[in-house]
C-alpha cells in the first residue's frame, strides 16, 4: 500500500440542502436544517477525510451565502484556493428524507445560480491541476449550463493533457438537460478522455445506445471500453432497496481483463442514503491510487459507501481506519477506546 500523500481536485457545484428535521415530511416542518452539499465537493471532502489531499473547484454568489459555503469546505479540510465568485444565487436543493417504506423526496432550484452561469475563461486549469494526482468530475455538471459543460471539458482534456488521471460518474438525469443539448450530444467527449468511468448499464445503454435491456453490466461495460479505448476501468455498484431504511450494496468492475465484484454488504438502519454514490467514488479513487489489486480497491469503495449510509448530510466523514476495518469483515459497530 502507498502511503505518500495524493492529491484529488474535483469540480462542480455545491448547494444548499434544506431538510425538516428528522424524517418529518414538507407539511409537517417549522424549521428547515441547513447544509451544504454537492456530488463533486462530496467526493472531495471524503477523499480529505482519508487523509489525502483534496481541492474543490467551483463558483459561488459574492454574498454571505457564497462565504458561508466556502467555509463549510474549509471546514472539511479542502483547499478553497481555486473557489471563484460572482452573481447573487447559490443553488439549493430541498430533502425530505424517506424511512421504511415511504422514499425520499428531492426538489432542485438551481437555475440561474452562480455556479451555472461559470465560462470556461474563468478558470486557468493548468494551474489548478499543476500538482493535482486525479481529477474527477459528475454527468450533473455538464448538464447544469452549456458554460459548466464547456469548462467541464477544458478541465478534463487539461487533465488528460497532463498525464493526471481522470474520473468520471456518468449516471445522469435526463430532466436536467435543459439548455438545448442533450447529454447523448455532450457526454461522449468528456468520457472518452476518461480513465475511469463509474456507471451502470442503464447510463451505457441511455447514453451511447450501448447494449439491450437486460444485459448484464459486463457486457456493456466491455463495450463502453471498445467504443472509447481509453477508458481502463469502467465500475458500478448493485444497489438492493429492501426499504428505505434496509440496503444492500455490491461494487462491480471490468478492468479489461476480468469482470469482479465484491460480497453484497449488508445496510440494515440507513440514516441517510444521500451522497453514498460519492462516497463509493472517492473510496475507488483512494483505493486505485493506494492498492495495487483492483478487488482491494472495490472492496475499500464498497465500505465507504456502506458506512456514509450512517452518517447524516451530505458528506462521508468516516476516517480511513473507519473504512479498513469493515473492508475486513468487521460490522460489530463496538465502541472504540
Amino acid at each position: 500500500m502507498n502511503s505518500i500523500p495524493k492529491k484529488v481536485i474535483t469540480f462542480g457545484e455545491v448547494m444548499m440542502r434544506l431538510s425538516p428535521p428528522g424524517y418529518e415530511k414538507f407539511a409537517q416542518a417549522n424549521s428547515l436544517d441547513l447544509v451544504y452539499g454537492g456530488g463533486e465537493a462530496n467526493v472531495a471532502i471524503s477523499c480529505a477525510y482519508l487523509g489525502m489531499k483534496a481541492a474543490h473547484v467551483t463558483r459561488f454568489p459574492d454574498n454571505a451565502l457564497g462565504k458561508a459555503a466556502t467555509q463549510f469546505l474549509r471546514k472539511h479540510w479542502l483547499s478553497t484556493e481555486h473557489v471563484i465568485y460572482g452573481d447573487n444565487m447559490i443553488g439549493k436543493y430541498f430533502l425530505e428524507k424517506g424511512a421504511v417504506h415511504r422514499s425520499s423526496e428531492v426538489i432542485y432550484e438551481r437555475e440561474g445560480s452562480s455556479f451555472s452561469l461559470i465560462k470556461p475563461k474563468m478558470i486557468d486549469w493548468e494551474n489548478v491541476l499543476k500538482d493535482a494526482d486525479w481529477f474527477h468530475w459528475t454527468g450533473i455538471t455538464p448538464a447544469i449550463s452549456e458554460g459548466a459543460a464547456k469548462t467541464c471539458l477544458d478541465a478534463v482534456k487539461t487533465a488528460k493533457k497532463m498525464g493526471i488521471k481522470v474520473s468520471g460518474d456518468i449516471n445522469s438525469r435526463d430532466n436536467m438537460w435543459k439548455y438545448g443539448k442533450t447529454m447523448q450530444e455532450v457526454i461522449p467527449e468528456l468520457v472518452q478522455n476518461c480513465d475511469i468511468v463509474i456507471t451502470s448499464t442503464r447510463g451505457i445503454r441511455e447514453m451511447f445506445g450501448l447494449g439491450e435491456s437486460g444485459d448484464k453490466f459486463g457486457v456493456g461495460a466491455k463495450q463502453l471500453m471498445d467504443t472509447f479505448p481509453k477508458i481502463q476501468k469502467v465500475v458500478g455498484k448493485t444497489r438492493k432497496s429492501l426499504s428505505a431504511s434496509h440496503q444492500q450494496i455490491q461494487g462491480k468492475m471490468w478492468n479489461g481483463e476480468e469482470y469482479i465484484k465484491t460480497k453484497m454488504l449488508n445496510i440494515t438502519h440507513v440514516i441517510d442514503r444521500v451522497g453514498t454514490g460519492d462516497a463509493f467514488a472517492s473510496g475507488l479513487i483512494y483505493g486505485l491510487l493506494h492498492y495495487d489489486d483492483d478487488l482491494q480497491a472495490l472492496n475499500f469503495a464498497s465500505a465507504a459507501c456502506a458506512l456514509k449510509h450512517t452518517v447524516p448530510g451530505d458528506v462521508n466523514m468516516v476516517s480511513l481506519e473507519n473504512v479498513i476495518s469493515l473492508m475486513k469483515g468487521d460490522t460489530s459497530g463496538a465502541i472504540r477506546r
